[in-house]
């Protein structure tokens, strides 16, 4: 058999079993005579063979770091030397010196032990694990206190030879040292296959059957051959059928998870080791000399400083997973645009040059759409790497959209942009990208820039023009940058401006038609216009309605038809596509200039006046008049034509529905303003688009998509 045979995977299943007989044999094996010798041979050879497993996994599986494994098997070699030195002389020679020549041995395994903990960690924990170490140090701040108050301070001020005194307090400090790094490596981040459980067995064994064994030593009642064998003994077996088993080749991979979450049983542990302290000082300061009182006392502060530490790790970590994005970890659009806003009054304050770059995948759909999605994922997070590497430190990189990335560089000078630029698209198609199984695909990019102040003073401005840079790298074969101009006043752009606006309506005319037999937009757009004049708007407000009442659907033109169609309810991931609409549709309309309030209004028009809505969770005011007043048109438009995802009712049902949400989805004032003027005749019914008129029959509004 091969050292990778199907065998190898039940080795440690068999060396587990002959371990288990050889320790019941032992203890069945008289303590006298004869017997002495062979549980003598037995003990050692039992350690031994730990050692030799050791070697054998290392041989077998291969693992990573070996190094680890090499200092484990080593330890356990000199382990195995020590047992061999103290039971020959106790038994067979019958010296019972202490300290004996086999302490020196036993001492000098735990520095390789935790030597092969600290590799181990540092290839488990890619970076830091703040919240592992920090409930490592809790446990074993409390296991060093009670060392310290049964175990330590009763050796040190025992009345014996000095040597002795040293050599009694090496093992408690030393099981320690080993606790610490093995409760590191325990609740750290990494997989914990069976090598794993395996291994922490064999530490925790060890060091629980040491400290009992100082216990003893302590109360006079310690003896040679008492069940505290059994425990090392099945510590040195897990050592053993761990190195022997298969996966003990991975243990040392890095953990694929940064965050560690706090279980019920982590927070049991942390709980009840927090009130040890506290407890004991209680007992002690009530039963004994005060002698003790400092170490309890300093116990107690430190950890209600590592509790507070925890506390700011789980803040942290919380804020860290907010501003992340889960696929690409990359910042998210909210923490990019909070930071855009930021940037642009630093620039603004300072004069310094401040650039936005939007990046998005060439023809990703067709990705998704012939390899699957995670063949997309794949490519987003590829991409995301490669943008990473390729972005100057300082910069600020978020994922923008679904396949959609932005950059923002602070203190680049429009001359450098361009250089940037194409750096960041050339990273990406330097190499095709493996996307699924041995498929790789070449992915290009098309970047727009855009650089303040030259092509704005707003943050809306600068995502405009970039956007606008972005569509036209697009149009000009894909693959490319282009670098965006401020808008002209001339009437050559005035032209172009007019010709965009006019587009985006066909547009919405598209969505309407894609949903319904009736016309949508256009009686928004009248309806919220009205009502905006109703509340004695200025005419830019009015203006401002009745485009983004016309627009408000433009980003369900990006919405896949068998999602904005589907007659049967949608699924949790399709309507987390469908809730980017309005984020689409700002987008689409902020190409144009001057129109970063009306895509601001769009964006806003599925926020609900108690803030349960989307996309960015506004509430009341902070709700732009327009998206209210389009919020409580759209519900009703909708109400008020086929659709294929809804059941039709009557007009008096949705005056009841639009009350219901008084309040709560829609502005209460608007509603009621909105009802005054449907009772009293301004609001028409919706025509069809064949230019027939409607039925009058609707859907509840919190069934609006």
């Amino acid at each position: 058999m091969g050292l990778g045979g199907p065998g190898s995977s039940r080795a440690w299943v068999g060396y587990l079993s002959i371990g288990a007989l050889s320790i019941v044999c032992y203890y069945l094996i008289p303590p006298d005579g004869a017997g002495v010798v062979v549980r003598v041979v037995m003990y050692c050879l039992t350690s031994m063979s730990a050692a030799v497993a050791v070697f054998v996994g290392i041989l077998r599986n291969r693992p990573r770091p070996w190094l680890a494994w090499a200092f484990l098997g080593a330890s356990q070699l000199v382990y195995a030397v020590a047992d061999s030195t103290f039971y020959l002389r106790h038994y067979l020679l019958d010296l019972v010196d202490y300290p004996s020549v086999a302490d020196p041995l036993y001492l000098a395994h735990y520095p390789l032990v935790v030597c092969a903990l600290v590799l181990l960690i540092r290839h488990r924990t890619p970076g830091r694990d703040i919240p592992g170490l920090i409930d490592a140090a809790v446990l074993a701040v409390v296991a060093a206190m009670l060392s310290w108050l049964y175990l330590i301070a009763p050796q040190a001020r025992a009345d014996s030879p000095m040597l002795v005194k040293v050599t009694s307090v090496a093992y408690p400090v030393m099981d320690l040292a080993m606790l610490a790094v093995a409760l590191r490596l325990i609740l750290g981040t990494g997989r914990r296959p069976p090598s794993f459980m395996l291994l922490s067995g064999n530490l925790l064994a060890i060091f629980a059957a040491d400290t009992i064994y100082v216990g003893q030593q302590l109360d006079g009642t310690y003896q040679t051959g008492n069940w505290l064998d059994a425990l090392w003994l099945v510590g040195n077996l897990s050592l053993g059928a761990a190195a022997l088993h298969p996966t003990m080749r991975w243990l040392g991979d890095p953990s694929p998870v940064a965050d560690q979450r706090l279980g019920p049983v982590r927070i049991m542990a942390l709980c009840v080791a927090a009130l040890v302290a506290p407890a004991t000082l209680l007992v002690r300061g009530a039963n004994e000399p005060a002698q003790d009182l400092p170490v309890i006392a300093a116990a107690c502060a430190i950890l209600f400083l590592l509790a507070i530490a925890r506390l700011a790790a789980l803040v942290a970590d919380q804020r860290r997973l907010a501003i992340t994005d889960g696929l690409t970890g990359l910042h998210t659009r909210r923490f990019f645009e909070a930071q855009l806003t930021l940037e642009v009054q630093r620039a603004r304050r300072s004069g310094a040059p401040l650039a936005v770059i939007i990046v998005d995948i060439d023809r990703f759909k067709s990705i998704n759409d012939e390899y699957g999605h995670p063949a997309g994922d794949a490519a987003l997070v590829e991409v995301a790497t490669r943008l990473r590497t390729a972005a100057r430190a300082g910069d600020v990189i978020a994922r923008y959209g679904g396949e959609e990335f932005a950059l923002l560089l602070p203190g680049a000078s429009p001359e450098d942009l361009p250089a940037i630029a194409q750096r960041l698209r050339e990273q990406v198609a330097s190499s095709p990208i493996a996307v699924a199984g041995d498929c790789w695909l070449a992915v290009t990019v098309s970047i727009g820039v855009a650089s303040y102040p030259d092509h704005g003073h707003l943050e809306g401005g600068l995502i405009a023009v970039a956007d606008r840079a972005l569509y036209a790298a697009k149009s000009a074969g894909r693959d490319r940058v282009v670098v965006g101009v401020p808008s002209r006043g001339d009437r050559h752009s005035c032209d172009e401006d007019a010709e965009m606006v006019e587009f985006l309506f066909r547009t919405a005319d598209e969505v309407d038609a894609a949903l319904s037999n009736y016309q949508h937009s256009k009686a928004i757009s009248l309806w919220a216009m009205v009502m905006a004049s109703e509340l004695g708007a200025d005419l830019a407000t009015i203006r401002r309605a009745a485009l983004a009442g016309r627009l408000h659907d433009i980003g369900k033109i990006v919405i896949p038809a068998s999602i904005l169609a589907k007659p049967a309810a949608l699924d949790a991931e399709e309507w987390r596509v469908m809730r980017e609409h309005p984020d689409h549709g700002y987008r689409i309309a902020a190409v144009v200039p001057g129109f970063e309030e009306v895509a601001q209004s769009i964006r806003q028009h599925h926020e609900r006046y108690d803030g349960s809505g989307y996309p960015q969770g506004l509430s009341g005011r902070c709700i732009r008049l327009e998206a209210r007043l389009i919020a409580v048109c759209d519900a009703w438009a909708a109400m008020l034509s086929d659709r294929p995802y809804h059941v039709m009712r009557t007009p008096e049902q949705a005056r009841q529905e639009l009350i219901r949400g008084r309040g709560s989805q829609f502005d209460p004032d608007v509603v009621d303003l909105f009802l005054a003027l449907e009772a009293s005749g301004r609001v028409g019914r919706l025509s069809r688009l064949d230019g027939s008129e409607s039925a009058g029959l609707f859907i509840p509004p919190t069934g609006t998509r």
